[in-house]
């Protein structure tokens, strides 16, 4: 069969297009979603900010100069579902992006709204990372589509995200639920000529009251719950018609069920292969399966992560193969689902290459691993050294400021999901085990994310820890976005900023103090301070992040290498900016700066016991 593009259904009383004619254009993945939810009218998006979805509302602003959508970064990923929520029973398309693990905050919304339905269109974006490429574990979202009972969309390139996206919108309001769109981070990031259809305006909103279909109340949520499975059952004769599910016939020997990413990696693994292509993964088209595997010999399932689709098809009486010749864990590539083929005896096991094959032929050269660090002049290093040199039990979280977590600071004992921190710290603490002070580390976003219920927690039962707070203005981690510390919208506007030390004194902690990190005595007494204070303390971390959202420079410094010890004593900071040099004392290599990453923050030098460490006198950052 010739490959097909699926047909959207036109909503007739969508305004008139007022951008240029259809053109196209190169975007990735997430470009292409905002893209999309553009041409489908959008009218509210909210999000969190998180590794592989981040793109999406920031090219939404982009590509609306004149904000005809009204677009924000949420204090966390619930919010902003409840944001989509509102504004689409209100009327409104709206939009809610996040990444894998940012649908578990979001999935009280997320699982009633299957029951309450959308009224206009409502599109959760769920990028998935199998891989675990910036993420602390790779869940596959699925399942929540199958768990919510709710239409799961999966996109395999840009232009898919586009088309996907805009359909999703269709079908969230043809069948009144919300649609998940799962993407994953090849396809996020993954640049591929999209066409661009024009945008439609919004349509004008107006809330209608409905209490027995948007208040669930236990009498009301059983009736919406046997309206959400009718509407299953409405959604499966689609699923069955759909073009988003199309078989390629080919070589009928093999056959091979695939959606996603996957699609392409089979193809160029499996060129000659039949292959039925899913875009609509649930409900799942189990009589198109069942024609599908009844014209072919054997059946093979390629799929990211979880045996899904396999056991789905499996439960449904077919015979079929799958997570014995793929794997279950990571990601895959063209290689991975070659090398699978040939497990399974569909292609044939290639001869090793030899290292090599004659002469002129280049070889391999290994290079040397290169842990990830801070970034020089990063804020987060003192209060870590400061840990570390304390003896202090250090509950983390998710943010850069993780990586302390590694050599050669190593002051970090947990670290598991946005938020924890301070919970666990809290269990820490009460369960006697510590062998010193506990103390929880946490950035600003992370903190008005998921920390401030179980600060508010500590102080209620006058748990003895110590909270650090690493405020520096943004979401560092994921480029640099704003939040409600930040003074910032997302579009660049000023907006009203939370006073952290207020925030903290109104939850109950009754010692709060602000430090500069930038001044090492400072920071290790203030931490000694609140490790000293009975009940909750808090030390909040004040200094801009050195990459985002404007880079910090100031004077920087290098090594007067005939005072060099060689104590080693900067070298414990971890910064990329300071190496070994050729030159030694007593043996042991003296150290030198690179002083075009050095960010002149001052540290090394507050350290250094020989003073050996001073400005550069003569600096031109222009040079």
């Amino acid at each position: 069969m010739p490959k097909s593009r699926p047909e959207v259904e036109k909503r007739p009383t969508r305004a008139p297009a007022h951008e240029s004619p259809v053109t196209t254009a190169l975007l990735s993945g997430n470009e292409a979603i905002a893209r999309g939810a553009r041409e489908a009218g959008v009218r509210v998006a909210a999000g969190y900010p998180g590794t592989p979805s981040t793109e999406i509302l920031e090219s939404l602003v982009r590509m609306d100069p004149g904000a005809e959508t009204y677009v924000e970064w949420a204090t966390n990923e619930k919010v902003a579902l409840d944001i989509a929520l509102g504004a689409a029973l209100a009327g409104s398309r709206a939009l809610a992006t996040m990444k894998h693990v940012g649908l578990n905050v979001a999935s009280d919304t997320f699982m009633t709204a299957a029951y309450t339905g959308a009224r206009a269109g409502l599109v959760v974006v769920s990028a998935d990372d199998p891989g675990m490429h910036s993420s602390q574990n790779e869940q596959d979202n699925r399942l929540f589509a199958r768990f919510a009972g709710v239409p799961l969309l999966e996109p395999s390139d840009s232009e898919e995200c586009r088309e996907l996206t805009v359909l999703a919108f269709e079908l969230s309001e043809r069948f009144d639920l919300p649609v998940l769109l799962r993407s994953t981070t090849r396809v996020c990031h993954a640049r591929g000529v999209v066409r661009l259809d024009p945008v439609r305006a919004s349509a004008t909103p107006a809330f209608e009251r409905d209490p027995d279909k948007f208040v669930m109340l236990p009498a009301a949520a059983r009736v919406r719950h046997e309206v959400l499975l009718q509407r299953l059952e409405m959604l499966t004769p689609y699923a069955e018609r759909c073009a988003l599910n199309r078989m390629e016939w080919r070589d009928r020997k093999v056959g091979v069920v695939t959606s996603g990413i996957a699609y392409h990696y089979v193809r160029e693994a499996l060129p000659s292969a039949s292959v039925l292509k899913l875009g609509l993964t649930h409900p799942l088209p189990l009589e198109r399966l069942r024609e599908f595997a009844a014209g072919v010999e054997r059946l093979l399932v390629v799929e990211e992560l979880e045996p899904l689709l396999e056991n789905e098809l499996r439960a449904a009486g077919l015979t079929v193969e799958g997570k014995a010749y793929f794997p279950r864990a990571g990601e895959l590539s063209p290689d991975l689902v070659r090398a699978g083929f040939q497990r399974a005896g569909v292609l044939p096991a290639e001869a090793a290459t030899p290292a090599c094959a004659g002469a002129g032929t280049p070889t391999s050269v290994p290079v040397a691993g290169r842990p990830p660090l801070l970034c020089p002049g990063c804020p987060h290093v003192t209060p870590f050294l400061a840990l570390r040199h304390l003896g202090a039990v250090v509950a983390g979280d998710i943010g850069c400021y993780t990586l302390a977590a590694t050599e050669p600071l190593s002051a970090m004992d947990t670290c598991v999901a946005m938020g924890s921190s301070i919970g666990m710290a809290i269990g820490l603490a009460r369960s006697g085990g510590a062998p010193g002070p506990v103390v929880a580390t946490i950035g600003d976003s992370t903190f008005l994310h998921a920390g401030l219920p179980a600060l508010a927690d500590a102080a209620y039962h006058n748990t003895k820890i110590t909270v650090l707070v690493l405020d520096n203005g943004t979401t560092a981690m994921t480029g640099g976005q704003a939040h409600p510390a930040a003074g910032t919208t997302i579009r660049g506007e000023p907006a009203p900023q939370i006073d952290l030390a207020q925030l903290c004194r109104a939850l109950g902690a009754q010692f709060v103090q602000v430090v500069d990190p930038y001044d090492v005595a400072a920071t290790y007494l203030a931490i000694e301070r609140a490790i000293a204070a009975p009940g909750v303390a808090v030390v909040i971390t004040n200094r801009p992040c050195v990459e985002a959202p404007v880079k910090v420079r100031d004077r920087p410094f290098h090594v007067l290498a005939d005072q060099c010890i060689a104590c080693q004593l900067c070298m414990n900071l971890g910064c990329p900016s300071i190496t070994w040099s050729e030159e030694r004392y007593e043996g042991a290599p003296k150290v030198e700066i690179d002083v075009v990453g050095c960010t002149g923050c001052t540290i090394c030098a507050q350290v250094c016991p020989a003073n050996a460490i001073v400005p550069v006198r003569e600096w031109s950052r222009a040079r």
